[in-house]
């Protein structure tokens, strides 16, 4: 397998984690409503506040799928899915695989650091 296509399969994975909660969330809305930390909630309608969540995750998970500048949202995902471990750790039962999913947007990130940053790294190691 190339590079391009596990960069693909890794893509394709951690969009599927960004795109799954926010259709779900049509359908059942108070399946994840709960997960917000109750700091959040109440500032705007809970409905409001789950589907603009929901709708950042569409676009974080479409640009990741398109490749194109890919270490942007990558680094957006993985703070997103750390700080939903961070601020909702009394649900850590179930939030800890999202420190899974970060480290897939993490890899993305670190395999497409621009050219710069690769090239340092390699005169250092001499």
């Amino acid at each position: 397998m190339n590079r391009e296509s596990a960069n693909l399969i890794l893509r394709i994975g951690l969009a599927f984690a960004f795109l799954y909660p926010p259709i779900n969330a049509l359908f059942d809305p108070n399946a994840w409503i709960g997960y917000f930390p109750s700091m959040m909630r109440g500032i705007v309608p809970d409905m409001v506040l789950l589907h603009s969540f929901g709708l950042l995750e569409v676009v974080i998970a479409l640009w990741i799928l398109s490749g194109w500048r890919i270490l942007l949202p990558s680094v957006g995902a993985a703070f997103m899915l750390i700080s939903i471990v961070v601020m909702d750790f009394s649900e850590f039962q179930v939030v800890f695989r999202d420190l899974s999913i970060a480290t897939i947007a993490i890899a993305l990130a670190v395999q497409n650091l621009p050219s710069f940053f690769r090239r340092s790294e390699s005169q250092h190691a001499i």
